[in-house]
């Protein structure tokens, strides 16, 4: 069922009104206070930004004296655009209209925060664990499973805890079944997205709670779920005092993951041997084949009746990401609405690079919300990174998603998930500035 927004409140409205007066107010210091030179600010300003993008771009396409010059132009762009400020005493008028019109984004937010969707996924009591089985990885997170005492801990809660400390390979789906069949009644993972991902399959194959402790390095998904990631012995208070929701999870062919999938730049970059001992020479080095479309696949991404040819990086995400920032990846509001989020990028030129600025490039980033995608490739086997981890996978390969399949259980108490912030959306708001109060 849909939750439909509540209807707009008389102080929405307000704020909206003020969001478009403050905007005014921007513009008439720059057209007050400096004239035709008030202009001049604005378009300083903004072809700055878009020679800063594009010496980025270049910097990251380009080897030599190229990423040489174009690091000297991101050093000097923004010098030059503040020298030239200063020497027309415009300074002081730039940082003024910049304030009011920062003041006047952030009344539209306000104002259409009550148009988003709630974010709050729906809870319910559940008993105490009876044979808890914990999976943690002591080198996870710069070892935080030793720092904060998770064994000792979670084991003291009745629980049962399987290290994967090695020496070699140790398989964690195997060691989740295992316990399964020896009557363990909720899995658990103090470790990384991946190994999240692979013992959160068990769980759900076998309709069993799941418990994410925020031992990893990043916690996207404990993120997302809105726990503690200062402090992951919190989480364990889910095996005594917890509650459950159901969360979606993806799929690629056959494999889950809890949080995104990637092709392209980034998993070819991360299947290289050299990556792991240095992340940002090979990545470097790496780079301008792949922008150039030199090495790797040739990608084709299909969602529902649309195509995307020839992009460079695809993200395929367990529901899709916020949009309030310029790649849309900040993080995921809910987990329970059954469709994944795709992101496609494809910027072959500084042009189309300046264009993500506002999204005015219509090849360079498209986003869709769909319970299927498909990603083929002109090869028989592409890279892909799977919460993290780089697999190989035979062409075409399919996303999906199985609604509410997995059972999370939360500690009560619990930071939770922050609101998400709406982008400012002018039409939406001037709509609601012009609605009449009733």
């Amino acid at each position: 069922m849909t939750t439909l927004p509540a209807p707009a409140s008389s102080a929405q409205r307000w704020l909206a009104r003020g969001a478009f007066v403050l905007a005014a107010a921007s513009a008439g210091v720059l057209l007050g206070f400096a004239g035709l030179r008030g202009v001049s600010i604005g378009l300083v300003g903004a072809g700055g930004l878009a020679v800063i993008v594009a010496s980025a771009y270049w910097f990251l396409a380009g080897r030599g004296l190229v990423r040489a010059c174009a690091a000297a132009l991101l050093v000097l762009a923004p010098l030059t655009v503040l020298v030239l400020y200063i020497r027309g005493e415009l300074m002081w008028v730039a940082l003024l209209s910049l304030a009011l019109f920062l003041l006047a984004g952030a009344a539209g937010v306000a104002a259409l925060a009550g148009d988003q969707e709630p974010t709050g996924m729906a809870t319910y009591d559940a008993p105490p664990a009876r044979h808890p089985f914990l999976v943690m990885n002591p080198r996870s997170g710069d070892g935080k499973v030793v720092r904060f005492g998770l064994q000792s801990k979670a084991e003291a809660l009745g629980a049962e805890v399987a290290l994967v400390d090695g020496p070699g390979t140790v398989d964690v789906a195997a060691l989740a079944r295992d316990a399964v069949a020896c009557g363990a009644d909720l899995l658990g993972v103090a470790g990384g997205d991946g190994t999240q991902a692979l013992v959160a399959g068990i769980a759900a194959e076998h309709d069993l709670p799941f418990v994410v402790v925020s031992a990893g390095t990043r916690n996207h998904f404990a993120l997302d779920l809105g726990l503690d990631r200062e402090d992951p012995a919190t989480c364990l208070r889910a095996l005594v005092d917890g509650v459950e929701t159901r969360v979606d999870l993806g799929l690629i062919g056959g494999r889950t993951f809890v949080n995104n999938a990637s092709f392209g730049v980034y998993a070819e970059i991360v299947r290289s041997p050299q990556y792991r001992d240095d992340k940002t020479r090979t990545t470097l080095s790496l780079l301008p084949d792949q922008l150039a479309g030199h090495r790797g696949a040739r990608l084709s991404v299909r969602v529902d009746d649309a195509t995307v040819e020839a992009p460079q990086a695809v993200l395929v995400s367990n529901g899709p990401y916020g949009s309030t920032d310029l790649a849309g990846l900040g993080r995921r509001a809910r987990l329970d609405r059954g469709v994944l989020g795709v992101v496609t990028v494809s910027v072959a030129n500084a042009r189309q690079a300046v264009g993500l600025l506002h999204r005015g490039s219509r090849r360079g980033l498209i986003r869709f919300t769909a319970p299927e995608v498909v990603v083929d490739a002109d090869v028989a086997e592409i890279p892909v990174g799977i919460d993290g981890e780089a697999v190989l996978m035979p062409t075409p390969v399919r996303c999906g998603t199985v609604p509410g399949a997995l059972r999370v259980r939360l500690p009560r108490n619990r930071p939770g998930v922050p609101a998400a912030k709406p982008a400012v959306d002018w039409i939406r708001l001037s709509r609601l500035a012009l609605t009449r109060t009733p």
